[in-house]
């Protein structure tokens, strides 16, 4: 099943806070046995061995580019450029090597969403490597037998086996690579082994993220082995080793993804779900989970076509479901396209992007899940007839009252009618943490590229000896279930996700490529910087350095503080209540980490990451200009 085809590799070597937002707004693999250990910087040799720590939040160039979170998966992806790989190849170097550097929000214990636009065909496709549910997980399975009441979503739903999900990125990986890449596995995952041998520089976000996991961390031995060595959380601007995922991704090049979904790895994977390896100190429950080896042996990606809608002239690409981006962002924009956002001034245009986000969220709740086991009706969704009645609800000079009642896709005309009923909030389960990446070649291939392993270090749970953490995705699905909720628990079932790669074309050209971390709060990131770059005229650097605010049919609108500096007065005088951003995991009070890329004339590249949210981002180009 799984097969890790060899072929020849294209081996031509390349030749070569509020102040801020506002200015932007106005225009070798070690042995089995080695630990992972963080150094001082000071140490011996460490100075010389060239570790990218820069954090270059917009790059301007031509002959490639790529945008990340993280300066070492920047690094890694744009050498591959550099050497002749293609954007594949980059994007899986990157993801990769993000998986060592950013282990709490993605990795091979995960999955994602791959968009892909082929620059010979002119055609957008997509990879669904989202986590599957075991084929043994019950109905029940977030009930405490013990109690026959629901576990508590936090800890014990977060932290336990019983949230975790077949894993799918590292079949994603294989899938892009055979499909449309240059490289080998073995040959794309290299950077990534290097850096996980040599070691990263552990910057403020590492360790705050660490700190805010301890708890949970010490829960699982070898967790507590690996990032919490010392007894304490590596220190800012220690070097953080990891030879046991250099020797796991070593393994997986050389060995394919049968050493990952059907051999000793796989069984180990099963068991520690099945029977999670606590530590007996730990208060924590930790319920166990369903996976098996049969899971993994039989875990399959998606490939489907990507949701398609035009915009004000530009034709719209997202992730079909089992993401929810997709038809959400694009039910969205055809609401917003009935008004002329460009002309009403940025407060108002605002209004009308919070509203038709929370018409589009309640259609979500009522319709989205895994189009395997729900009838799914993407295409009336994304109908413009459809979205012309929805845009009906909005009332220019007042907000709606929250939440709003879905849209009935079965029986619409487009015409105002009277007022529906009011519907009901679709409980929010996904958390803040995962990881993104932008990448564009010399040939004009693009890709974008989300995954994650759910809560900020997954389930918790580190795989001995192996370095990496499985996911918590399956706290995705409802966590109350329900015959006619779409995203109720079921055996294999995708549970629904927000992530939101986005790829825009205009002329069949790709003008942006957009996407974020987040939880649900991607899918009005990824709206909003939309309607920044195509309505509000912002410059892509503003777009995505502007600050932000999420309305997902809920009584309130969550937002950044500098949002609620400029805006919060005009909008609460339309009835928008505005509640600061942050959760219960994280004391950042910020929303998404973005990247993208724009395409300029005569091959003109503008990479862009965050300047300042989750530490700061880092683009890079091929040649700069």
């Amino acid at each position: 099943m799984h097969q890790l085809t060899r072929r020849v590799t294209a081996a031509v070597s390349a030749t070569s806070g509020l102040a801020v937002a506002a200015a932007l707004l106005a225009v070798p693999t070690a042995p089995a046995s080695a630990a992972p250990t963080a150094v001082p910087t000071s140490a011996p040799g460490a100075a010389e061995r060239g570790r990218p720590t820069a954090k270059i939040p917009t790059a301007i160039g031509t002959g490639g580019a790529i945008s990340t979170v993280d300066p070492e998966a920047s690094a890694a992806g744009l050498k591959v450029l550099r050497q002749g790989g293609n954007a594949v190849d980059a994007a899986v170097a990157a993801a990769a090597t993000l998986g060592v550097t950013e282990p709490y929000s993605a990795g091979i214990g995960g999955g994602g969403y791959f968009v892909f636009y082929d620059a010979k065909s002119g055609k957008v496709r997509t990879i669904d490597g989202r986590e599957t549910a075991p084929a043994s997980m019950p109905s029940d399975a977030f009930i405490d037998p013990a109690t026959g009441k629901p576990y508590a979503f936090t800890p014990d739903l977060v932290t336990s086996g019983v949230s975790v999900g077949t894993p799918g990125t590292a079949a994603t990986w294989d899938r892009a690579l055979a499909k449309w890449g240059t490289l080998t596995m073995a040959e794309a995952l290299e950077p990534a082994v290097k850096v996980a041998t040599r070691g990263f520089v552990v910057d403020d976000t590492f360790r705050q993220q660490t700190l805010d996991n301890e708890t949970r961390f010490r829960a699982f031995k070898a967790t507590r082995k690996l990032f919490l060595a010392g007894g304490d959380a590596p220190s800012v601007g220690s070097v953080f080793r990891n030879p046991q995922l250099a020797r796991t991704y070593t393994r997986l090049g050389q060995q394919g993804l049968p050493y990952f979904y059907d051999g000793a790895l796989a069984k180990l994977m099963a068991d520690v779900v099945r029977h999670p390896r606590t530590t007996s100190t730990t208060t924590l429950p930790v319920p166990p989970g369903h996976l098996t080896r049969k899971d993994l042996r039989s875990y399959e990606v998606a490939e489907q076509r990507a949701t398609r809608v035009g915009y004000r002239g530009y034709d719209v690409f997202g992730m079909a479901p089992s993401s929810s981006g997709g038809t959400t962002v694009g039910e969205a924009l055809n609401i917003l396209e009935r008004y002329p956002l460009s002309t009403v001034g940025t407060s108002n245009a605002l209004h009308h992007y919070l509203e038709a986000s929370a018409l589009a969220f309640a259609d979500r709740g009522k319709y989205v899940g895994d189009p395997a086991y729900v009838d799914v009706p993407t295409s009336d969704l994304l109908s413009d007839t459809f979205a012309a009645e929805r845009a009906c609800a909005i009332d220019p000079t007042k907000a709606m009252a929250k939440p709003t009642a879905g849209g009935d896709v079965t029986s619409y005309d487009g015409a105002c009618g009277p007022a529906t009923a009011k519907g009901t909030a679709d409980p929010d389960t996904e958390n803040i943490s995962t990881t993104n990446l932008t990448v564009a070649d010399r040939w004009g291939n693009v890709v974008e590229y989300t995954l994650t392993i759910e809560q900020t270090g997954g389930s918790g749970q580190v795989v001995p000896r192996h370095g990496f953490l499985l996911n918590n995705e399956l706290t995705d699905f409802s966590t109350v279930y329900s015959e006619t909720d779409p995203n109720r628990i079921q055996p294999g079932k995708r549970p629904r996700s927000s992530m939101s790669p986005t790829i825009v074309l205009r002329d069949g050209k790709p003008f942006l490529a957009l996407g974020s971390p987040g939880g649900s709060t991607i899918i009005t990131t990824v709206l909003q910087m939309l309607v920044n770059r195509m309505d509000l005229g912002m410059t892509v650097q503003g777009a995505i350095a502007a600050p932000r605010a999420s309305q997902r049919n809920t009584a309130s609108v969550t937002a950044e503080p500098d949002f609620i500096t400029l805006y919060g007065p005009a909008l609460t005088a339309l009835g928008h209540k505005l509640a600061t951003a942050g959760d219960a995991f994280t004391s950042a009070a910020e929303i998404g980490a973005a990247t993208a890329i724009e395409f300029g004339p005569g091959g003109l590249l503008t990479a862009v990451s965050e300047p300042v949210r989750r530490g700061g981002g880092s683009a890079r180009v091929v040649e700069r200009k």
